[in-house]
């Protein structure tokens, strides 16, 4: 069931940190078993941001790649999506546009609604491109996932950066009309204005997750799309690995499909490569598990993948995209491999360090330490103005 109009993403680039925390170091610190990590939650290390890094510089460099590869004259509008606003008022994605060197004329906003934001932005890119095929849509999904120090949720931190961009006839993933869709007002995570970390009700959102799971697919059978079996791989959003499976299995279980661990792993298991060892990078996390599909399966050409996008409290998508054939010559594996690679491990007490440092807030002139080796990095601030630098 394709669109009139091929339309979908052309080509994707990831960023995350200078650094990695790996779980052994967070267990040994606390005293729990490394089981409890590996295992029960699917996660081996998390990401964690340099003093001079935040969501605009990883943003920039998972972009940079993209602009590099496929120019920037046809780019008139940027979508930027996260849940680590760094500004209440002006859109990330700007600081990004003069970063890299984007042009002018173009249009430039921020979305948020949790983990969901992303799906939201791709969606209102694809009908960008729709009114006008000419054009392509950047699309940047960027976030640092932090909760309290000692907490039960720290174990799932992470950051990272997703670039996408949208245009006809894509390189990548052609995506589908219908999308099955799903809202419902509850607590299972929030950040009020007041805090910098995060509040979740672990038991609470997973429960929220898997009703919303129920729900898209519901409505997406209602809107006349696909039979389950139809599905070669299905990625979901990932605030850990394990969350995947649970979701997938809820799914098979309420199509009266095959839950054997097997079938699940198949469906599932290549999405989880990068997630695991990056952590919960919200709004990025759906199109983390796509790379890490497409970047390890054998052969995807013409396949169809499910993608279930969960955003706390709440709001889902469930949509279909086609592997488009000759995707392989897209595809930036070795890019996306060194970017994990080259993150630095941290001791735990360099990462509770990291963990509480804030940016002052008196509107004098502050540095940052220059920790970070990336493209790009936050230079510090002036009169409550954030300053950016290429290097």
């Amino acid at each position: 069931m394709p669109n009139d109009l091929d339309i979908g993403i052309h080509d994707l680039s990831f960023s995350t940190t200078e650094f990695v925390l790996p779980h052994t170091v967070l267990a040994e610190h606390n005293g729990t078993d490394i089981g409890k990590y590996h295992v029960g939650i699917g996660q081996r290390s998390l990401s964690v941001p340099a003093a001079d890094e935040d969501i605009v510089t990883m943003a920039a460099a998972a972009a940079a790649p993209v602009v590099a590869r496929n120019g920037s004259d046809q780019i008139r509008t940027v979508v930027f999506a996260t849940e680590s606003s760094v500004d209440q008022a002006k859109s990330a994605g700007v600081y990004v546009h003069a970063l890299l060197g984007l042009p002018p004329a173009a249009r430039v906003v921020e979305l948020k609604q949790a983990c969901y934001g992303a799906t939201a932005a791709l969606q209102f890119g694809i009908g960008l491109v729709h009114r006008d095929p000419t054009q392509r849509v950047l699309v940047i999904a960027s976030d640092v996932s932090r909760y309290d120090l000692d907490s039960p949720a720290e174990a799932t931190q992470g950051a990272a950066a997703v670039a996408m961009l949208v245009g006809a006839n894509p390189g990548l993933v052609r995506v589908e009309a219908p999308s099955g869709l799903f809202t419902a007002d509850v607590m299972d995570f929030w950040r009020p204005n007041y805090r910098d970390t995060a509040l979740v009700d672990g038991e609470g959102s997973i429960i929220a997750y898997l009703q919303a799971v129920e729900g898209v697919w519901k409505d997406y059978e209602r809107q006349g799309g696909r039979p389950l079996e139809e599905f070669r791989a299905f990625c979901y959003h990932q605030p850990f690995t394990k969350m995947a499976y649970k979701a997938h299995r809820h799914l098979l279980s309420l199509c009266g499909g095959d839950t054997d661990k097997g079938a699940i792993e198949r469906a599932i298991g290549l999405t989880t490569a990068y997630n695991a060892e990056v952590g919960n990078s919200y709004t990025a996390s759906l199109y983390l598990g796509l790379a890490a599909l497409l970047d390890q399966a054998d052969d995807l050409n013409d396949e169809a993948v499910g993608f279930l996008s969960y955003g706390s409290g709440s709001v889902a998508e469930f949509f279909t995209g086609t592997v488009v054939p000759g995707y392989r010559e897209h595809l930036r594996t070795a890019a996306n491999r060194e970017a994990i690679d080259r993150r630095t491990p941290l001791a735990y007490a360099e990462y509770r360090e990291l963990h509480q440092r804030s940016l002052p807030t008196d509107g004098g002139e502050h540095l940052t330490p220059a920790q970070t080796t990336g493209p790009f990095r936050l230079a510090g601030i002036r009169d409550h103005k954030r300053r950016y630098e290429p290097r």
